[in-house]
């Protein structure tokens, strides 16, 4: 498997969008990774639904969040954009979130701009704390990174509480307290795309986020990239459609009362076992239980 080795900084510099799928696991991380992808977002909504089975409501922990990125980072070198929600707290939460994440192996960390506990950016009745709250918790962040290759990424909620406008002057704010990526969550219309990048795409590289039924018109890559965005999350994308198969999964085994019918769309264990290097790490753990015989 290979990927890109060039930095996530370089690349988010670079003029080719980078697309980052969400996962929430090793395992998905690794798919991601055998697929060709370069990066992959820590999805804090996709841990949500996947951990404890609840909707993203602000109900994860930052040790959950930093297990997770462990069990990822040790299974592959992908970079990894982690959703931090809103730091845990304030300023100096938001510190010790950079902290813990950036040494588990975090390329670049998002904080936003919502209340604790927030809600998914695509959901109704979000507040949000005052700006200037979130520039020093940016600000905050920015100073307690170990290096300045470990990403920024300043998030607001704006759009759906104050409006399109509102959501521009936060931005304007955040883009001066320096993050290296500015991400508006939550764009309805073409218009809010043209006002969002005719004022930041030349002067801080902007991300997208794609929801599948959210708010924001679905594109693909290419076209965000022809409109200046150089990142695309598309965070709940592979939790929908595990969903999806597993219900029917479920369905079909509830049924039948085997998975007869559903062979067709599973690996065997042989084959699961042999993408997963069981073999390998059986032979590399025989290596070393008899040394003194060889």
């Amino acid at each position: 498997m290979t990927h890109n080795p060039t930095s996530l900084k370089d690349r988010i510099a670079s003029r080719t969008i980078e697309v980052a799928p969400g996962v929430y696991d090793a395992l998905g991380a690794s798919l991601a990774e055998q697929a060709g992808f370069a990066s992959v977002y820590l999805s804090g909504a996709s841990l949500a639904y996947t951990m404890l089975g609840r909707p993203d409501i602000g109900l994860l922990s930052l040790s959950e969040i930093n297990d997770a990125l462990s069990h990822i980072r040790e299974r592959t070198d992908l970079s990894i954009i982690v959703d931090c929600d809103t730091g845990f707290g304030n300023a100096i939460n938001a510190m010790r979130s950079v902290r813990l994440l950036e040494r588990a192996g975090a390329n670049a960390i998002q904080l936003e701009d919502q209340t604790y506990p927030k809600r998914c950016g695509h959901l109704r009745g979000k507040t949000l704390i005052p700006t200037g709250e979130m520039t020093g918790k940016l600000k905050a962040a920015l100073d307690s990174r170990q290096s300045d290759r470990t990403l920024i990424i300043g998030r607001t909620d704006a759009i759906a509480v104050e409006g399109t406008q509102a959501a521009l002057d936060r931005a304007e704010a955040y883009v001066e307290a320096g993050v290296d990526i500015l991400f508006v969550e939550g764009i309805r219309t073409d218009e809010d795309i043209r006002d969002i990048m005719t004022r930041f795409k030349d002067r801080v590289p902007v991300m997208a986020n794609m929801v599948e039924g959210g708010d924001t018109p679905l594109r693909d890559a290419g076209a965000l990239q022809e409109l200046g965005f150089s990142l695309v999350i598309f965070p709940g994308a592979l939790v929908r459609a595990l969903t999806h198969m597993a219900t029917e999964f479920f369905a079909t085994l509830h049924r039948d009362g085997t998975t007869a019918a559903f062979q067709d769309r599973m690996l065997k264990f042989n084959e699961l076992n042999a993408y997963l290097g069981t073999q390998q790490m059986l032979e590399l753990g025989q290596k070393y239980e008899n040394p003194e015989e060889e």
